[in-house]
């Protein structure tokens, strides 16, 4: 099965323009723009079809905008393929549109708390006086060596994103990424200042920080739905009750995206879809990891090669199941014990998957659930522990595409 992940850009992605094309091809989508507009009272399709860039780059109006994008991209690339994603990964703002879209986060709660986010950032520091620059051609060791001899004992300057091996962003007050670039361009750097409102991802931004915490407060989150790997530990979210955590925490500490691309990498990820405006994380996904072919949903050639690929595969129910009974390992020896709870309910899956195959036909939601059974007895039997159980039948469920039929939302 083709294993895929789905990615979210943040602020930087931004063009005037961004959705029109998507919003005239896509139902779904025009509908969510009018959605987020409503909750916005402002017209958001004005904003980023027709709007001044001015407007549209102003934090408050831009975080919101961005998010409303990837989640009105999501709906309709979902609708025009029906793919599913392994993993979800959304840099900086788009971790909430990854958050939104695995359904761990109500639409309505996140195009709020994304203006809200917007606001916090940009009051947390006076205009002018934070700066980010983007860093390339030096080591990783050299910048953060550098941000610390200038730094001192204060927390000025610092790495915000480790977005690729050969780009790094440092933020902080402008003076001292100033000196940052200075010294590393001298020590043969290259060096970029970028066109933002204020530093985020760093210390500086803890006004915004604890701003956004006591908002965050005020909503009802529910478990993700996929794999959503967090910014701050380049490793999935666990649950509901670390959103509130890894999204504070997120505010005032670097992007992990190199690590976080990397990991997807070891989990056999082999597609990155980008679904938002624009192209940066595919160009990003692209160095970072270069066997993972990736597209953007924002690129009519990118759309018409997806089309090409088989999104929706899936592995066979019964065959599934026989698989991972055989894959996990045995710690019963007791042969009349492993003989019933074992052998016995493995060749009743054996032949509920022959009858499938001979049939020809749908099969049944009796003997899915009799394979089902089958299955846990054979891993208690083994004596697989409770939380193993769960991981491996929850990645069964996942590989068939039956995680909505047999583990119900709350």
């Amino acid at each position: 099965m083709l294993r895929k992940v789905f990615l979210f850009p943040g602020q930087g992605s931004q063009y005037v323009g961004m959705g029109e094309k998507l919003c005239k091809r896509s139902e779904i989508a025009s509908k969510t723009f009018d959605e987020a507009s409503e909750i916005l009272n402002f017209d958001l399709k004005k904003l980023c079809f027709n709007g001044e860039l001015t407007e549209l780059t102003k934090t408050e109006n831009l975080q919101p905008a961005i998010l409303t994008m990837s989640v009105a991209s999501f709906r309709a690339f979902t609708e025009q393929f029906g793919a599913r994603a392994d993993y979800m990964a959304g840099h900086s703002l788009g971790e909430i549109s990854a958050l939104t879209c695995a359904g761990a986060i109500a639409f309505e709660d996140a195009v709020k708390i994304a203006r809200l986010r917007g606001k916090f950032m940009q009051e947390a520091v006076a205009e002018n006086v934070g700066a980010m620059a983007a860093i390339r051609n030096i080591d990783k060791e050299s910048i953060e060596l550098t941000c610390k001899q200038v730094a001192g004992d204060k927390d000025s300057v610092s790495v915000s994103n480790y977005n690729s091996r050969n780009q790094i962003v440092v933020s902080g007050y402008k003076e001292d990424v100033l000196k940052v670039t200075e010294i590393l361009t001298n020590m043969g750097a290259e060096a970029k200042m970028l066109q933002v409102s204020a530093p985020f991802h760093c210390p500086l931004m803890q006004p915004a920080a604890d701003k956004f915490k006591t908002e965050l407060e005020k909503y009802t989150f529910k478990d993700v739905r996929y794999k959503v790997i967090s910014n701050v530990t380049a490793r999935p979210y666990e649950g509901k009750e670390s959103i509130i955590e890894n999204l504070v925490k997120q505010i005032v500490s670097p992007v992990q995206w190199i690590e976080s691309m990397l990991y997807l990498r070891r989990k056999t990820v082999e597609l990155g879809i980008e679904l938002g405006a624009g192209s940066v994380l595919k160009n990003l996904m692209l160095y970072n990891t270069p066997s993972i072919r990736v597209f953007t949903y924002d690129n009519d050639n990118d759309i018409k090669t997806l089309g090409e690929i088989d999104l929706t595969s899936k592995y066979p129910f019964f065959s599934r199941a026989m698989g991972i009974a055989v894959a996990t390992p045995n710690k019963n020896w007791d042969n009349e014990e492993y003989q019933k709870g074992v052998v016995e309910p493995y060749r009743v899956i054996q032949k509920l998957n022959e009858k499938a195959e001979n049939e020809n036909s749908e099969i049944s939601i009796e003997d899915m659930k009799k394979a089902v059974d089958m299955l846990l007895m054979i891993l208690k039997t083994k004596g697989t522990s409770e939380d193993e159980i769960k991981a491996r039948m929850e990645q069964f469920f996942w590989d068939t595409d039956t995680m909505d039929m047999f583990c119900k939302a709350e």
